[in-house]
């Protein structure tokens, strides 16, 4: 969705014994036919998309096949550059 920019970190947490914490998981869900895909305010002449636009039952489809073949599947869904593609 950012196109790269904003990358997401490992999630950690500590245990701390003087202080409570609470964690809260949140989803984003869109419907099955909707595209998921780089912000359209995020991809520029200068900034290009980084990642392909499927559908959303592409997406599951491919998460859950299990076929990563060593890669994240965020990975697979990174659109190769002309340099990628020559090595």
């Amino acid at each position: 969705m950012t196109n790269g920019i904003y990358r997401s970190i490992e999630h950690r947490a500590t245990v701390n014994l003087e202080k409570e914490r609470l964690s809260i998981a949140t989803f984003y869900n869109p419907g099955m036919e909707v595209n998921l895909g780089p912000a359209e305010s995020l991809v520029t002449p200068e900034a290009p998309a980084v990642f392909r636009t499927i559908k959303v039952t592409e997406y599951y489809r491919g998460y859950l096949s299990g076929e990563l073949r060593g890669r994240s599947y965020l990975d697979s869904m990174r659109i190769q550059n002309n340099d990628e593609k020559s090595s």
